[in-house]
């Protein structure tokens, strides 16, 4: 199966200039716990939930600052034709639970490892690596 049968097609994303505050609000309007950070149409970073509780809450920050101080970059991306495991696999080695999907540089797409698992749970080999990214992410937190 490849990513495009299974991706969020066309995610809500915010620039790096907008807020802190605009990010975590796009996050609850579309309940999810990451946002693309994009510039024309390219993803620049990503900025999660995680970031902003353990860059700015627990810091005391103000959720008023640009999103680019406290959003992730050096963001691993899969592409539309990518296969679920491979991209189950690159989950895995860089111990991540969402990915961005890119054609010709250009955001189209985001893959969650919940996407993965409801679409390719029955396959062994992605439910053993979808439950090491949990639990790699699990000891990071």
């Amino acid at each position: 199966m490849k990513i495009r049968d299974v991706m969020t097609p066309n995610p809500r994303t915010v620039s790096p200039n907008d807020t802190i505050q605009t990010a975590a609000r796009v996050m609850q309007t579309e309940d999810t716990g990451a946002v693309p950070v994009v510039t024309d149409g390219r993803v620049l970073a990503v900025v999660t939930d995680r970031d902003i509780a353990v860059r700015v809450v627990a810091q005391g920050g103000s959720a008023s600052g640009p999103v680019s101080d406290v959003a992730t970059r050096g963001v691993i991306c899969a592409t539309p034709d990518m296969s679920t495991r491979e991209a189950a696999d690159l989950m895995a080695e860089h111990q991540v639970r969402r990915l961005p999907v890119v054609e010709a540089d250009r955001l189209v797409g985001i893959v969650s490892i919940g996407d993965l698992a409801v679409k390719e749970g029955k396959d062994s080999r992605i439910g053993d690596t979808l439950q090491s990214i949990s639990e790699g992410v699990k000891e990071t937190i």
